[in-house]
């Protein structure tokens, strides 16, 4: 038995005036229902992957999914969060709901609010997203903890400025055709590489475009076990989901080589029964641009150290030999924190489906995504495959 997703829906990233946290939980669950062809009275549970640690003061929001239709009311619905992971937390959720025959139709939603809550704030809820004993004095915040991180890759492997910069450039370009993005621009390989005043150093070696955005925004999608997925309109099936956890203190792990994003792909790669070879593009976890040239490394495309080439020659990009975030990842799409997940699965639904309009990859055929929480702390590899 295998999961399927057969609809979904993804709401505008940014700061987006006028709505709540509510109105775009509701919204996205709504269109997802509608874009499967089902209605409230065929879900069977309800999964919402919502970080919040103090961005939004309504802390209780499993049942604001309901919201959405009354027909919802008495429907199983549980709130999950595991860090920057947390969309990806509660697809799982739902795959195991399908996998255990508690539901045959499951939906979920992921969603943040993140701009209406003051800058200073911003920074010590995600820092909450590491371990304080050790991090939790950092400046800068959480941008601070992968200052470190680069700074240390930098001190092990040289300066690998030029590479962070091809890697901001790269998903900025791809972005320009998300209609979701948050930041539609091309900044252009100069301008990112290039400390100005418009592109300051936040923390270490990183500029600002080195950094993924603050956002709103929400996604959702409709999962349903395979079998009566094939009667429905479309179908993308989960050959492989794993989740890895590993430690939170980095003090107990080489931080540098994202042992449990390495784990996860692993695993991930033999239950699909595949090479990476095989995958026609990859969203992954580019909250800051090291982390992206670390999980090149992670992955398995280059050897630790090498990835900067990668990123010069091309390798990742849209039309690349394995093209990575055509989406434009989280640094152009934005970061909406339990979202997040969701909508990686979203837009490679899209890819497979042959539905991603300016940012579709070619005869995309197999997606990778990797979306992590914390430093490589909350590990979560799918890899999707069209089956109708």
């Amino acid at each position: 038995m295998t999961a399927c997703i057969v609809g979904w829906a993804h709401s505008r990233f940014g700061k987006l005036e006028g709505e709540t946290l509510e109105s775009l939980i509701t919204k996205v669950a709504a269109e997802a229902l509608d874009h499967a062809g089902l209605g409230p009275d065929d879900v069977g549970e309800i999964v919402l992957g919502h970080f919040n640690a103090g961005f939004s003061p309504q802390d209780f929001t499993a049942s604001l999914v309901l919201q959405t239709d009354d027909r919802l009311r008495f429907k199983p619905a549980t709130r999950v969060e595991n860090a920057c992971a947390t969309g990806s937390a509660a697809v799982r959720q739902g795959i195991r709901a399908i996998d255990a025959r508690a539901a045959k139709v499951v939906l979920v939603v992921g969603a943040e609010q993140m701009t209406t809550t003051p800058g200073a704030e911003i920074g010590k809820n995600l820092l909450k997203a590491s371990y304080l004993p050790e991090d939790g004095d950092t400046p800068a915040g959480f941008a601070g903890v992968f200052g470190k991180i680069a700074q240390a890759y930098f001190q092990r492997y040289g300066d690998q400025s030029d590479a962070l910069a091809m890697i901001a450039a790269k998903n900025h370009k791809n972005g320009v055709e998300n209609p979701y993005a948050q930041m539609r621009k091309d900044l252009g390989f100069e301008f990112c590489r290039t400390e100005s005043e418009k592109n300051p150093f936040v923390a270490g070696p990183l500029k600002r475009t080195d950094c993924s955005l603050v956002s709103d925004g929400a996604a959702a999608l409709v999962l349903m076990d395979s079998s009566d997925a094939l009667s429905m309109r479309r179908a993308v099936a989960f050959r492989a989901n794993e989740h890895v956890q590993d430690f939170l203190p980095m003090s107990k792990r080489d931080i540098l080589a994202f042992e449990g994003c390495e784990e996860a792909w692993k695993r991930a790669l033999r239950k699909a029964g595949v090479t990476l070879s095989d995958l026609s593009f990859v969203e992954t976890h580019d909250c800051f641009t090291i982390a992206e040239l670390i999980e090149y490394e992670a992955m398995g495309l280059a050897r630790p150290g090498e990835g900067a080439q990668l990123a010069m020659e091309g390798y990742t990009a849209k039309d690349g030999k394995l093209p990575v975030n055509p989406s434009g990842g989280l640094k152009s799409k934005g970061h909406p924190i339990g979202a997040t997940g969701v909508s990686m699965h979203v837009l490679t639904s899209m890819q497979l489906t042959g539905e991603a309009g300016g940012i579709q990859v070619p005869r995309a055929k197999l997606g990778g995504i990797f979306n992590m929480g914390g430093a490589a702390v909350a590990n979560y590899v799918s890899i999707l495959d069209r089956i109708r």
